[in-house]
């Protein structure tokens, strides 16, 4: 199988929106998900997509939306994938979750589960819906009780970021294997709401540090909190790991239903857009020359501001592009740095 081994940039992971179609419109939503997108990719494409990403190299695959279970041939796009040999796991609400969906889940070789919940009760359904915290858990109960391995994702914000001890204290009653917690970026509904998503990162990852050698499950921040606090190698939810830079476009993409390629499915901009699958291969479009310059021809001299000045800004390369693209415009700087920033 060629994979072009010589190239530069190997792909090595994808974050895929199968859909936009979702049963909630939360407040938050960086991708604004409800309704399915016009002309979303087909099946057979989907499969096609698959074959791909597999022939590419691409070793994981992260499945979203929307709400992925609201495509009637998931089983079939995931079974495409985990065919092949690409690890596979889902991200979902957990709104839906059926005794099916467990046995479709089993059946299809998903590597693992995700399941997203914001905080204590009253903070996730104030923007979900009433009665989605306790659907959520009824999810993550059911998951792990059918020994599917299950993992936890949590958006900060101004509001729920002050309340993660609290939830921690929740969390630990369920078998789950780690807990991601990850900023919250201005884009999409987080935007047109103007929600206030600024919180103190230094506390967070002193949080995170605190508990992670205790925890009974991995706990650790996204990359788009940092960076390069004394807390560094503790946070990231493996020991020793360390935040090395931006991978859009280096190792890793996003597609979304429609069949855009862009470094990051969180770069949620029509300028990032590479191509789109339906023109273009995605082997043509991960190999262009010119795809994805913002990370394959940076150079830390672009770095701005605080940034510009800091001893690890060649290997941190100015942190999340996603993150400082909505917050600031400005691809260079990381407005969230726990080694500059405190919002209290």
């Amino acid at each position: 199988m060629n994979r072009h081994d010589d190239f530069p940039f190997q792909l090595r992971t994808c974050v895929w929106e199968i859909t936009l179609a979702c049963c909630f419109r939360c407040a938050y939503c960086g991708s604004a998900g409800g309704r399915a997108r016009e002309n979303e990719l087909s099946t057979a494409e989907c499969v096609d997509v698959a074959r791909q990403l597999s022939e590419l190299g691409c070793r994981r695959v992260s499945l979203i939306g929307g709400e992925v279970f609201l495509r009637r041939d998931w089983t079939t796009i995931v079974t495409a994938l985990t065919g092949r040999g690409v690890q596979t796991a889902i991200i979902t609400n957990g709104f839906q979750m059926t005794p099916g969906i467990i046995a479709d889940l089993r059946r299809t070789g998903v590597e693992s589960v995700a399941v997203s919940v914001d905080g204590p009760r009253e903070v996730h359904d104030a923007f979900r819906q009433p009665g989605s915290f306790d659907r959520a858990f009824a999810a993550i109960d059911a998951l792990t009780k059918a020994a599917i391995p299950t993992s936890v994702i949590s958006a900060l914000r101004a509001d729920n970021a002050p309340l993660l001890p609290q939830f921690y204290e929740t969390l630990r009653q369920y078998p789950i294997f780690a807990w991601q917690i990850q900023a919250c970026a201005p884009m999409g509904n987080a935007g047109s709401n103007h929600l206030n998503v600024r919180f103190d990162a230094a506390k967070v990852l002193r949080f995170v540090n605190d508990v992670a050698d205790t925890a009974p499950f991995y706990v650790g921040v996204a990359d788009n909190i940092g960076y390069y606090t004394p807390q560094e190698g503790n946070v990231r939810g493996e020991p020793g790991a360390c935040f090395t830079g931006c991978i859009a476009g280096l190792s890793g993409i996003g597609i979304d239903s429609v069949g855009n390629v862009r470094g990051c499915e969180s770069m949620y901009d029509p300028r990032f857009n590479e191509g789109n699958l339906r023109q273009r291969s995605l082997r043509d479009i991960w190999t262009d020359p010119a795809a994805f310059a913002y990370n394959r021809r940076f150079d830390a001299k672009k770095l701005t501001g605080a940034c510009a000045d800091c001893p690890h800004g060649a290997v941190c390369a100015g942190g999340c592009r996603s993150y400082n693209w909505f917050t600031s415009h400005n691809l260079f700087e990381s407005p969230l740095c726990a080694r500059v920033h405190s919002f209290d």
